[in-house]
């Protein structure tokens, strides 16, 4: 199982969020892509990554225009994240709706 993991809901439309092309990139000197996937039907990415990542600063780019259209609101969403713990699993969903999104750390 990938390190990092993610889950995207469409709260307007009360669905999962499907077809989202996520990116995941690492900060060093600047931002570095890992990995990129695309949700599923369930709007999971359940490999996203490496299975183990060093502890840093690492952040998840939605590309929520390619899901929603090119009058969407919020055309990227960007979801900036510490690992301090490089053995545990993060994952990081978003709630999106219209015009705002929210994110935590789920398990």
């Amino acid at each position: 199982m990938s390190l990092v993991t993610t889950h995207v809901l469409d709260t307007a439309r009360g669905t999962p969020a499907a077809g989202v092309p996520v990116r995941l990139d690492a900060r060093d000197d600047g931002w570095s892509t890992i990995a990129a996937a695309t949700t599923d039907d369930d709007g999971r990415v359940r490999e996203l990554g490496p299975d183990s990542l060093p502890a840093g600063v690492y952040r998840l780019v939605f590309d929520i225009e390619a899901y929603a259209g090119p009058d969407c609101f919020l055309p990227e969403i960007t979801v900036t994240f510490r690992i301090t713990d490089p053995s545990a699993h993060h994952h990081v969903p978003v709630l999106l709706s219209p015009f705002s999104y929210s994110t935590y750390r789920g398990s």
